[in-house]
């Protein structure tokens, strides 16, 4: 086995370092403080190509590989989690549903705008009583002549409030339960579709997250994605893969966080020397840099079984687990290495630590990967 990444792979590392930190990171606090996403940086993003990192290039799209997909958002997250999440999710939810599951004519009229970066993809699964238990849903889509008509609302949607499109799931078939639930493309600007209240979070502030409402959508029949009834088990799937991304966010999170602590404890003295030379920081830094490196290969091992197209449910499901709990412990310590400095927003531990905590619950909680991981254990 060889896990030393290509010459084209290590370049793709170095431009996408470049741009996190010529771009990005002068501007991280005030995207956090302002709680948006800055729309001026999406072309930016598209011109490297991170805006359809793995689709088709005759859809707009990079053409790159699932590895590659996490060296992209690993090196965004080291610098700002928030801008590597809206770029996650735009690229693993939305626009990996319809080019996964959407006719020639849909991946023409909207993976390419999206893949392009002429819009921000949003993705409607979450509902207020609909967390973990998707399937319980109440959002409804019914035929209406010609097309459907679409209400409920939707909560937690990432670019809910600004993207140019949105793919919604809504239930066809009550009787038919989680067989009975489809996918729809929304275009903004639909009538009877609307942006609902926006979320004031704890972290990833930069990301917008907002609630979607469908009040009479109508929506033609053209506008079904995937086969009817079939939205939620493609859900799933779409699901499966979009781990991948969630757990490359999580790596390149506590990289970051990993990297600011290193650095801040070879800089400060106590006791007469920097605090990297007393064992207790020490052994925090170690743990770190071994954990990270355990979770890297967790992850890099599941988007391998993806670039090979074989299943990949479990090995995605233990890589998110593994590497946002892993996050969540290396943020943590690189606020105790900071010490006073860790709890003051003058420094980029405070942040890392109130973004990371979003890993261990988006795209299925910590609980729902353990499900999932030990239903592929037992065959269940």
């Amino acid at each position: 086995m060889d896990f030393r990444l290509s010459d084209d792979q290590e370049l793709l590392r170095k431009a996408v370092r470049e741009f996190a930190e010529t771009e990005m990171a002068p501007h991280v606090m005030e995207w956090d403080e302002a709680q948006h996403f800055p729309m001026d940086l999406l072309p930016k993003l598209a011109a490297l190509g991170l805006t359809g990192i793995q689709f088709l290039e005759e859809f707009g799209g990079a053409g790159m590989s699932a590895i590659d997909y996490c060296l992209c958002i690993e090196e965004l997250a080291r610098v700002d989690p928030s801008i590597a999440l809206s770029v996650a999710a735009h690229n693993g939810l939305c626009s990996a549903h319809i080019a996964m599951f959407g006719s020639p004519a849909q991946k023409r009229q909207h993976l390419v705008p999206l893949a392009k970066g002429l819009m921000l993809g949003a993705w409607g699964l979450t509902e207020a009583g609909a967390g973990s238990d998707a399937a319980s849903m109440r959002a409804t889509a019914s035929r209406d002549g010609d097309g459907w008509v679409i209400n409920g609302t939707k909560q937690f949607c990432t670019h809910g409030a600004i993207g140019g499109v949105v793919v919604v799931m809504a239930v066809t078939d009550r009787a038919k339960g989680h067989r009975g639930i489809s996918a729809f493309i929304v275009e903004r600007g639909t009538p009877g579709m609307k942006a609902g209240r926006k979320e004031n979070k704890l972290g990833m502030r930069a990301s917008d997250t907002s609630e979607v409402v469908f009040e009479g959508c109508r929506v033609p029949a053209s506008q079904l994605l995937g086969e009817e009834g079939q939205g939620f088990i493609n859900t799933l799937q779409v699901l499966d893969a979009g781990r991948i991304g969630i757990a490359a966010l999580a790596v390149g999170l506590a990289q970051g966080a990993y990297e600011a602590a290193r650095d801040y404890a070879q800089e400060r003295r106590q006791f007469g020397q920097p605090i990297a030379g007393f064992q207790a920081v020490q052994w925090k830094l170690a743990d770190a840099a071994t954990r990270i490196e355990a979770a890297r290969l967790l992850t890099y091992r599941a988007a391998h079984l993806k670039d090979r197209g074989a299943r990949m449910t479990r090995e995605s499901a233990m890589a998110k687990l593994y590497a946002s709990e892993v996050a969540v412990q290396v943020a943590e310590d690189g606020v105790q290495v900071h010490g006073g400095y860790g709890f003051v927003k003058d420094y980029p531990a405070e942040k890392f630590f109130r973004d990371v905590k979003l890993t261990t619950i988006g795209e299925g909680t910590s609980e729902i990967q353990r499900l999932v991981i030990a239903r592929q254990l037992l065959g269940r």
